[in-house]
């Protein structure tokens, strides 16, 4: 696998150091995951954030502060262990073909949305305004032209779509934010499966996009 598109670097950077919302984390979790070079330069962020930490002067901490660490970890996991779904709740798609990262949550229920088009969106165990689904698009599909009212943060699973920036294949990363303006199109070698992180909504260009767009949720 071949990966050609990453993320910018000050988002690898917010990833390090546990700043994205859940479904941004996830995202670039997957992507990071499967590519050396994000890898490698997330683990190099990890460490000068480390460094920074042993070279900081120490805090006086609450007689409590431990088991008060402990509760928050012991909530966290319990969270966990209510979103994972058996393999039977996770719908058509194939858990064995999604990333690691991605088989620990919950799939809901999988609807159209256009011809061609599919979404089924994934449980996330915290509150945020990014929310993430699963875009699943068939061979040869042309999204309308469209930009985006917040941030689109997009890892290809399988398949590929290309745009203005390029082609996009498997482990490839996609940022769209209101200042991209692209028509997606599904290669024709097979369904395209994405992982997306989505803050905001499509804002699509022309009178067929101002007239469904309203029809049009993801």
């Amino acid at each position: 696998m071949t990966i050609t598109h990453h993320p910018p670097e000050d988002l690898l950077a917010d990833f390090a150091i546990g700043s994205l919302e859940e479904a941004e984390h996830l995202v670039v979790g997957v992507h990071v995951a499967g590519c050396a070079r994000c890898s490698r330069f997330v683990k190099a962020i990890e460490q000068l954030a480390g460094a920074a930490i042993e070279d900081a002067l120490p805090e006086p901490m609450p007689p409590d502060a431990f088991d008060r660490v402990m509760a928050r970890i012991h909530e966290g996991q319990a969270a966990k262990r209510v979103s994972v779904a058996t393999p039977a709740e996770k719908d058509a798609t194939a858990v064995a073909d999604l990333p690691e990262p991605l088989r620990r949550y919950a799939l809901g229920k999988r609807r159209r949305v256009a011809p061609g088009v599919s979404v089924q969106p994934i449980e996330l165990s915290a509150m945020g305004k990014a929310r993430a689904f699963l875009l699943e698009s068939g061979p040869g599909t042309r999204m309308l032209e469209h930009t985006h009212t917040g941030v689109e943060l997009t890892c290809v699973l399988r398949g590929s779509f290309s745009h203005e920036g390029g082609r996009y294949g498997p482990g490839d990363f996609d940022y769209g934010d209101d200042d991209v303006d692209h028509r997606p199109i599904v290669g024709d070698e097979g369904p395209c499966l994405c992982l997306v992180a989505m803050t905001g909504d499509l804002k699509m260009h022309g009178f067929l996009g101002r007239l469904i767009s309203p029809f049009v949720r993801l």
